[in-house]
């Protein structure tokens, strides 16, 4: 691979072997880094992911009062207060939706004001869902035009009973982060079950929280104590090594201490559905987190195809790019429905994997809330519009290692917003 600026150039591989252990999973990164913030005592993270959408969460817990340390091992040790300052500057929370969405119920029941501002990416996204419940609990939430930036002005608040009208972790996670300092207990009901990486975060630091199989519930007034953490590698990242590695007969990958919390790992189910053989190895659980061994190898007559609709296009959110960028390699293809909010990620998710699978010599039927991806079907190299989106540069340049000839990636650097070392490591397993 070379490399420029803003441009990648992936040749095609031969089969992809080795061996990996990832940076840390961003959903738990990003929670420990906020909840340390207002835990007493100091948090030590090991593996803390290295991409910057996490790097924002940490920026901001250090503007909030947070001492904020990185030791020459990577350790991350977070000093919080056990409440946060005011901040006479706005938060910028980058490109991180999480950060964003997130801070805004954490920072609800502070009499403070504050102003959370990201990049243009992050500025189109969304926030009036989690402004409704917010506001609800008693905080005042401004936004401009239904987006960024987003002004908080902080005090008492009370607990709701909310069903969330779109399946999101990160809403739920800020109500939750708000009935952590409410009167009362707040409950979060969700038609599909979301990541429950907050609900796990909230406990590691010790706050009790109820778990039914359609809701959530937290008591208020409960003090967070701070927590020593290694989090488990990012299976959002190695989504992309996995679809690489089941796309070669004959591969062999297997990935060390690898997150497998079960609200996650439904990719492994659906690329054993495909065809794929995967092992989980040593599994155990650190802080309710399920961490293990996993090796997977590719079926000797390719991978099948499947439909993916309803709460499993929920559950697979950010695993359908890399999923559809392969989706032509496979037998029979893959239907994705049921995936509306893929056009209001990073980017349009949807239009650019169609418009890059159409430029790679796919046939592809793109819907509104969907793609239809027929197998069988051989890619060419191509110039790849990432849009700046890491997921779709990523998702990409796994679909480039079969196609014929090399592949331009434009915006290749936008991986760093999640995986970083993301090229360096796929040039590491991919046999040339």
């Amino acid at each position: 691979m070379l490399e420029t600026k803003t441009e990648r150039i992936v040749t095609p591989a031969r089969n992809i072997l080795g061996s990996l252990r990832l940076p840390g999973d961003k959903s738990i990164s990003h929670r420990y880094a906020l909840l340390s913030a207002l835990a007493s005592g100091t948090t030590k993270i090991t593996n803390f992911s290295t991409g910057a959408d996490c790097a924002s969460s940490l920026g901001c817990a250090a503007a909030l009062g947070a001492a904020v340390t990185r030791r020459d091992d990577g350790t991350i040790e977070i000093l919080g207060s056990g409440e946060f300052k005011a901040s006479s500057t706005p938060l910028d929370c980058g490109n991180s939706g999480s950060t964003m969405r997130m801070l805004t119920g954490l920072l609800a029941a502070t009499p403070h004001t504050y102003t959370l501002i990201g990049d243009a990416s992050l500025s189109r996204r969304p926030m009036e869902r989690v402004r409704k419940p917010i506001s609800q609990m008693g905080a005042e939430i401004t936004l401009t035009d239904g987006h960024a930036p987003v002004t908080i002005r902080g005090g008492k608040l009370k607990a709701i009973d909310y069903t969330t009208p779109v399946p999101s972790a990160q809403v739920k996670t800020a109500v939750l982060f708000a009935g952590l300092q409410a009167e009362g207990t707040t409950t979060v009901h969700e038609s599909v079950r979301t990541r429950d990486h907050g609900e796990l975060a909230l406990r590691a630091f010790g706050a009790h929280v109820d778990r039914s199989a359609d809701s959530v519930s937290i008591a208020g007034s409960q003090a967070l104590t701070a927590i020593e953490a290694a989090i488990p590698g990012d299976i959002s990242s190695a989504a992309f090594f996995l679809c690489a590695a089941a796309l070669f007969p004959g591969s062999n990958l297997v990935f060390d201490s690898l997150g497998l919390n079960p609200t996650r790992a439904t990719l492994l189910d659906v690329l054993t559905a495909l065809g794929a053989h995967i092992g989980v190895l040593n599994l155990e659980e650190k802080h309710g987190e399920l961490v293990g061994m996993v090796q997977v190898n590719a079926p000797v007559n390719g991978l099948t195809g499947t439909t993916i609709s309803g709460a499993l296009s929920a559950q697979l959110i950010d695993e359908l790019p890399v999923l559809a960028a392969i989706a032509p390699y496979t037998q029979n293809g893959i239907r994705i429905r049921d995936a509306k909010e893929l056009r209001v990620k990073e980017s349009d998710r949807i239009a650019l994997v169609a418009n890059n699978l159409r430029a790679m010599g796919a046939h592809v039927e793109e819907f509104e809330d969907g793609l239809d991806v027929p197998g069988g079907q051989q890619l060419h190299g191509a110039e790849i519009n990432s849009g700046g989106d890491h997921r779709i540069a990523m998702a990409f340049s796994v679909a480039a290692l079969k196609a014929s000839g090399d592949t331009v990636i434009q915006g290749a650097e936008s991986a760093a917003i999640s995986f970083p070392e993301f090229y360096e490591l796929l040039d590491q397993v991919a046999e040339r």
